[in-house]
């Protein structure tokens, strides 16, 4: 609700007082002062919480209320009935138990329920003897518990501009002086009735608090709807990725953790960072949609398991097959040459030297071909030996039925099997690394509020690193905010330990830490940052989350 709005409400219920009540200038004065100061707060909380506390506590300091209450009217989510939901209570004089569950029903036996249900206010000077025309009866359960008095009472609807009545504040005991009622046996002695004039001020501060109220509704519900949003864009992603499910909560999740962590951090660069409500939100937002750029990568790129296609790999096991079968007819061959020289009856011999040659040779073939579908599996280090026998098998030929030379490997296949981290070529990495740019301009088009518009900067730059070395800018180390710094480590650390990725096993949380550490000794991570990730813990926040499972933000 805009301000001009709630201070034309203010005015439209006070001006009654101007005009009709003994009050002096300077007393109205002060009023429209106190209320124009309670419109500003009350437009400036968006926590609704604290925007209920901060309604019944002006509302009692205006009129010296001793106590009071606050009903917000809400739909039985069962039957869809309206009712009457109890949302807080304050009192100077005695403490109050927990009253949270208490529902009302949205019908005229209660004060609260009357003035929601009819939008007229009551004041009382003595509950307990209420007029016969009322259709409530003051209930003093409470009272007794409590060992209080309920003496005078002032109930007003809270109603939008719209004319919407959405719920009810209540006010208990006018007293003659501020502070605490200083005998609760004698709070008659203590307590006056509310005036015309008090009823006046708590309608017009109601219809304000009204407002924000419903704002603080609308924000709620456009927030809830951009959260879906983004969980429409997670799931976008990893439907076409079901590898990498659950990946990007958990990153958020251990991002925002680490950002909280640094407040309570005594050592390092960043000890006793402190991060708003707000910034925690823009990192969580940026963590969440971080890879959110996948979804323009083609898919064999994005869910390349091994370093050949599942096509390349079956097109060598059947060149292998070929080669075996050209041993095979070669020791026919061979078989064949020699009893035409000697003759059948003097071939035992040489046949079992020829079977012996060809069975050599076939499992050498079989030994080379698991080589080949050794290396053809990923890894987080640098290559096993292994590979250097490539070179050798990709130099063996075998004849082909066709009477021409074959060879075991092409020079594409031994340059994609001695991939030395991963299991993409360059062309393909640089495909995958596009990504980055790809959220970033996916995010741009997104209209961000003030406290978020960092969030494309944030995901646009998860893989820079500190030396320079990351992409796709080369940013380093100042260029690189904090907040990408503490998503940086929470991404890198979720890849290794992932259980759910096909083309890498899970690094146990010990030696996915000590990579971490590594990297930030080679001046690629931040190294305090990696000390408050393992030495407060936040590394557990995920352990033994499932694929898809969400934090409780």
């Amino acid at each position: 609700m805009r301000l001009t709005a709630l201070w034309s409400d203010g005015l439209m219920a006070l001006s009654p007082i101007r005009e009709g009540a003994e009050l002096s200038a300077g007393t109205v004065e002060k009023r429209l002062r106190e209320l124009t100061a309670i419109c500003i707060a009350l437009t400036a909380e968006r926590d609704l919480h604290r925007l209920l506390e901060l309604i019944l506590t002006k509302a009692r300091e205006l009129t010296l209320a001793d106590a009071g209450s606050l009903y917000l009217i809400e739909e039985d989510e069962t039957t869809g009935e309206s009712r009457l939901r109890f949302m807080l209570a304050q009192n100077d004089t005695v403490p109050l138990p927990d009253m949270e569950s208490i529902v009302l029903p949205l019908d005229e036996s209660s004060i609260a329920g009357y003035v929601a249900k009819t939008g007229r206010s009551v004041r009382l000077s003595d509950v307990y003897y209420a007029s016969e025309r009322y259709p409530f009866r003051f209930n003093p359960r409470l009272d007794m518990a409590l060992g209080y008095r309920t003496y005078s009472v002032l109930a007003v609807p809270m109603r939008t501009p719209a004319g919407d009545i959405i719920g009810v504040l209540q006010l208990i005991n006018r007293k003659t002086a501020p502070g605490p009622i200083p005998d609760v046996l004698r709070v008659e002695a203590h307590v006056v009735s509310f005036s015309y004039e008090d009823e006046e001020m708590v309608r017009a501060l109601a219809s304000q608090a009204a407002a924000a109220i419903e704002n603080n509704r609308l924000l709620e519900s456009i927030r809830r709807l951009f959260e879906s949003f983004i969980r429409a864009a997670v799931l976008a992603v990893e439907q076409r990725d079901p590898a990498t499910k659950g990946h990007s909560v958990r990153v958020a999740e251990l991002s925002v953790g680490l950002a909280r962590s640094l407040a309570g951090v005594t050592f390092g660069r960043w000890a006793g960072v402190v991060f708003t409500a707000d910034q925690l939100r823009e990192i969580r937002y940026a963590a969440i949609l971080h890879d959110f750029g996948k979804i323009g990568v083609r898919e064999p790129v994005l869910v390349k398991a091994e370093k050949l296609y599942a096509h390349e790999l079956d097109l060598i096991r059947a060149r292998f097959a070929l080669a075996e079968y050209a041993v095979q007819c070669e020791a026919l061959r061979r078989k064949l040459e020699h009893v035409l020289a000697h003759g059948v009856g003097h071939h035992t011999a040489a046949f079992a030297e020829l079977d012996r040659w060809a069975a050599e040779q076939t499992e050498r073939l079989a030994a080379y071909l698991r080589v080949v579908e050794a290396l053809n599996r990923p890894s987080v280090v640098d290559q096993d030996p292994n590979v250097d026998l490539l070179e050798a098998i990709a130099r063996l030929r075998f004849p082909t039925p066709a009477g021409a030379e074959q060879a075991l490997l092409t020079p594409r296949e031994v340059y994609r099997l001695s991939i030395p981290r991963g299991s993409l070529d360059d062309e393909e990495r640089r495909e995958i690394e596009s990504h980055a740019a790809k959220s970033y301009e996916f995010l741009r088009q997104i209209a961000w509020t003030k406290e978020l518009r960092r969030v494309p900067e944030f995901a646009y730059a998860h893989h820079e690193k500190l030396d320079g070395s990351g992409y796709p800018r080369g940013l380093r180390g100042d260029e690189i905010p904090l907040q990408v710094r503490i998503i940086t480590i929470a991404d890198i650390y979720d890849a290794l330990v992932a259980s759910d990725r096909p083309y890498k096993p899970a690094v146990p949380p010990g030696e996915a830490l000590a990579i971490l550490e590594e990297e930030a000794r080679d001046g690629r991570l931040d190294a305090d940052l990696v000390r408050v990730f393992r030495d407060t813990g936040v590394w557990r926040r995920t352990l033994g989350w499932g694929p898809g499972m969400a934090s409780g933000e």
